[in-house]
């Protein structure tokens, strides 16, 4: 019998148990490429802080720089008090939002978000500038390196923090990807009026908000003008295009909650209860609210997050003792939408247009839509085209829901290695017939028509949205050459014209498979681009080195193939940016406009490119 006494028992400083479990603090590590990786995080929890200082009345404006792997974030708030500086960064549970007189709606309430990201870093320092009076502190990976005793200062009243992430903790090849970072800034200037960001010398503000954001996100194909209501601690913003699915940018306290939560279905329900009231009619609230595009901001007191990272809101009321949640929001949106109705005849009558044309659409499929259902019924006894794992996201009270996954591969051979060397709980195959249908332009009747893609939708159950999902992360798994790269575009496409909330709620990602082996009798390394590869031969001494480049998935053993899809896996976030309108960008890349695009790759080819063709 193993020996158990007090010798057994430990007591971790705070900095070593975040350290040793940096998920329960940010969620997962990765190196950069999906937008919920670890070190955006980290950037999320400082900016946060100067958030807070701003919603309180304190600074205008908040200047962030980031230099390679090092983050400045500089705001002009009340500052940390000086006496309390090292405390706040170092010691748990410690921190001015316990008091709800200070912070009313704060993002962070847990006093955790500044220690992790001390904790979490290679070199962490802080500067608090308060009445003419500077104290500084240094950091190394949560332990105090050095405190520098209180001094005068120029400088005007605020805080700043600088930080590198530690690549003993992230993927050593981590970097801060600008499309990721511009789209979380452009969000904190919406949700916050008056306020001036500064990232990399580039500024960012909204005098509108959400009429903003969904101005900047829409398209020239708007029904009717965006629609934007406001009160005290709610504002939405609301229109409907032609791009199926429903289409929601919520946000708590400025927290973007991109896996929703009970504000968004709220407003889902009391907008269609302020369309029913309004034309006196039960209308279908799938007719209502397909092609709409809206957004809901809310702050409340103390909201319940379902994690650390905060992308899905718990909470049933609006502060811990107060009225519940969901019936005040339902009433302002309902009470609103029908208002505004009254007072926009012209957008009464395009947003009604549009309600019977998507009635007129469900109906007229609703034939093709039964035998298609009734065939995917059967081939799903049989279906050869998934090897389905036994954990679904649908699985509410299974931990390793969140772990769910299905690989979209190409032909026989690449599902073949994926499926020998996958995780069977958590881990599903899907395997493409060819190249997908361009389903750019189409009807939703293409979905129901195309056998593949109605398979692949019933595989996923995501045919009334996304509630019934099954897996958490869907996974485009094609090889890295011209035709995997064209079927990874039609799957994206088809995604991102029938179920774009897929894509906005972050579940669509790419897998990155190694493009090279490099190897010697000793030792292994995969290498994901040229320059990795060269830095891997170079390391391994260069002589006797084999280097073997893989042309296609297929060409993986299975043993080899475990190592990527694992915990070493990596996957980049199939995300739209932030000034992009979808409508426009799927038009370009493809519609039926091939000599503009050749006209503009011609004009943009580089030099040294053509002289590697």
């Amino acid at each position: 019998m193993v020996k158990y006494d007090e010798s057994n028992i430990k007591s971790l400083e705070w900095h070593e148990h975040i350290r040793m479990r940096p998920g329960m603090y940010i969620g997962k590590l990765g190196d950069g490429q999906s937008p919920d990786d670890g070190i955006y995080v980290l950037v999320k929890e400082i900016i946060d802080n100067s958030i807070d200082e701003f919603v309180m009345g304190a600074g205008k404006r908040i200047e962030i720089d980031i230099q390679d792997r090092s983050v400045k974030v500089r705001d002009y708030g009340r500052g940390i008090p000086l006496g309390k500086v090292v405390d706040c960064v170092s010691k748990m549970n410690t921190g001015g939002k316990y008091d709800s007189e200070a912070f009313q709606k704060s993002v962070g309430l847990n006093g955790v978000g500044t220690k992790a990201v001390n904790a979490l870093s290679e070199t962490f320092t802080v500067q608090s500038f308060r009445d003419g009076k500077c104290k500084k502190a240094e950091f190394s990976r949560g332990k105090l390196v050095r405190e520098y005793g209180e001094c005068k200062s120029d400088e005007k009243t605020g805080t700043e923090i600088t930080f590198s992430p530690d690549p003993q903790i992230f993927n050593k090849n981590y970097r801060y990807l600008p499309a990721y970072m511009e789209e979380k800034i452009w969000n904190y200037a919406y949700l916050n009026t008056g306020l001036t960001l500064v990232m990399n010398g580039k500024e960012y503000s909204s005098k509108d908000g959400l009429l903003d954001l969904l101005n900047k996100r829409v398209d020239d194909t708007l029904r009717y003008p965006v629609a934007h209501l406001k009160a005290k601690d709610i504002e939405i913003a609301f229109t409907h295009g032609n791009q199926y699915g429903e289409h929601y940018y919520s946000f708590v306290n400025g927290q973007n909650t991109t896996q929703g939560g009970t504000h968004q279905m709220a407003f889902r329900e009391g907008f269609v209860k302020g369309i029913r009231d309004h034309f006196k009619k039960d209308m279908d609230p799938a007719d209502i609210r397909n092609c709409m595009i809206a957004a809901i901001s809310i702050r409340i007191q103390e909201p319940v997050f379902e994690s650390q990272t905060k992308t899905k809101l718990g909470s049933t009321a609006i502060s811990p003792d107060g009225p519940a949640l969901r019936p005040w929001i339902v009433d302002f949106v309902s009470v609103e939408v029908d208002n505004y109705l009254h007072k926009n005849p012209e957008a009464e009558k395009a947003l009604l247009e549009r309600i019977l044309q998507n009635e007129r659409e469900r109906k007229d499929i609703a034939g093709i839509r039964k035998l298609a259902n009734e065939r995917a019924r059967k081939a799903n006894l049989n279906n050869k085209k998934l090897r389905d794992c036994k954990v679904h996201l649908t699985d509410g009270k299974d931990v390793r829901r969140r772990d769910t996954m299905i690989f979209l591969t190409e032909g026989d051979s690449a599902s073949g290695s994926l499926t020998k060397a996958r995780d069977v709980q958590t881990q599903a195959v899907f395997s493409l017939r060819g190249k997908p249908l361009n389903s750019f332009g189409q009807s939703k009747k293409v979905v129901y028509e195309n056998e593949e893609f109605n398979l692949l939708q019933h595989a996923l159950d995501i045919e009334n949205g996304l509630d019934s999902l099954r897996y958490d992360k869907v996974i485009i798994a094609t090889d890295a050459d011209v035709d995997g790269m064209h079927i990874r575009l039609l799957l994206m496409t088809f995604f991102l014209q029938f179920f774009p909330e897929l894509v906005e709620q972050r579940h669509l990602y790419i897998l990155q498979t190694p493009l090279f082996r490099v190897r010697t009798k000793q030792r292994t390394q995969y290498c994901y681009d040229e320059s990795e590869r060269d830095e891997a031969a170079k390391e391994l001494g260069g002589k006797g080195v084999e280097i073997t480049r893989f042309k296609g998935l297929g060409e993986i053993n299975p043993e080899e193939f475990g190592q990527f899809i694992g915990d070493a896996m990596r996957l980049e976030s199939v995300v739209s940016p932030p000034d992009a309108s979808l409508g426009k960008m799927l038009g370009y890349y493809m519609g039926k406009n091939s000599p503009e695009r050749q006209d503009r790759i011609v004009k943009n080819l580089r030099a040294d490119a053509v002289e590697e063709l």
